[in-house]
């Protein structure tokens, strides 16, 4: 699965990866629920984003908010507009989502998601998800809430081992993410810090995972959902300038057709070469990173096919 990243996994990126790659599931950024007005529960622009899958790739629909109501009502907003996939968003660590019972922080107030959870489970006719830490500030906290998500009939978690708290600070602990797998029965898709190939292969094997969800390390590397499957081996040097040329080439006239102007335009493309590690690249990435505007930008991505 290709994670969830606000900023990052818009529209034009989730259509260079499903015409590239494919991830076996795209999601979209998440979505806000307006617990202040029952007419706009779902922005406009976001509803416009709904569907049922992408190129023949499934789309998750992620909400994120707060109340049982207001949830509820985006969901049936949702599903009105088309979706067969929702995700509940508990895990977001950063700004607003904290503040309140809001992403990440709805791990603050557990007993309110004994209304929660099911009221959403009754609602959603299709497919849904939870998305979440391993807890706020207690990394065993995900294991009392395992019997809820069962008895609701929660179709999948994706567990991100790290606390609310901890944010992106330190490693993901996925010998959580091994426990929670051996103590449901509820699919669980691994997330965090999976940037190797071999190193999503070992955590395949190791914990069990019914699958991985890829956030930076696949924006910044696209063709490793290809080596994951065992369909693409290991690029040298030059093969990952070569496709890191065509991701960009790809993506530039994308992101001109759906955002508006050249510097909002330069900040989204720069936003996904920031993602990009490649130690034997760092000259030409500062190039790209560096760039005052697009024209520069062009100028050192295609320096990257000579």
């Amino acid at each position: 699965m290709l994670a969830p990243m606000q900023g990052l996994t818009n529209r034009a990126l989730r259509e260079a990866f499903t015409t590239w790659v494919r991830p076996d599931v795209v999601w979209t950024e998440f979505m806000r629920v307006n617990s202040q007005s029952e007419k706009k529960l779902l922005m406009p622009g976001d509803l416009r984003e709904i569907a049922p899958a992408e190129n023949g790739v499934p789309l998750v629909v992620q909400l994120i908010g707060h109340g049982r109501d207001a949830l509820v009502a985006a969901a049936r907003t949702a599903q009105n507009a088309g979706a067969v996939h929702i995700n509940l968003n508990m895990g977001c660590p950063y700004g607003r989502m904290t503040s309140g019972l809001t992403g990440g922080g709805m791990l603050k107030r557990p007993e309110l998601l004994e209304e929660i959870i099911p009221a959403l489970r009754e609602t959603i006719h299709g497919s849904f998800s939870v998305k979440i830490r391993a807890g706020y500030e207690d990394p065993r906290q995900i294991f009392s809430l395992l019997p809820l998500f069962e008895k609701a009939r929660v179709d999948f978690l994706v567990l991100h081992p790290r606390t609310v708290r901890q944010a992106y600070e330190g490693l993901a602990d996925h010998a959580v993410t091994a426990k929670v797998i051996r103590q449901t029965s509820i699919p669980v898709i691994a997330n965090g810090d999976i940037r190797s190939t071999a190193f999503g292969l070992k955590l395949l094997e190791e914990t069990g995972a019914a699958g991985l969800m890829l956030g930076r390390g696949g924006v910044g590397d696209p063709m490793i959902f290809e080596r994951l499957r065992g369909r693409a081996a290991e690029p040298d040097p030059t093969e990952r300038r070569a496709m890191l040329h065509r991701y960009l080439n790809d993506l530039l006239p994308r992101f001109c057709a759906l955002f508006c102007g050249d510097m909002q335009v330069l900040g989204k493309i720069k936003g996904v070469v920031s993602q990009v590690e490649d130690p034997e690249l760092e000259r030409e990435l500062k190039q790209l990173t560096r760039a005052k505007n697009l024209n520069a930008f062009r100028a050192a991505m295609e320096a990257l096919a000579v």
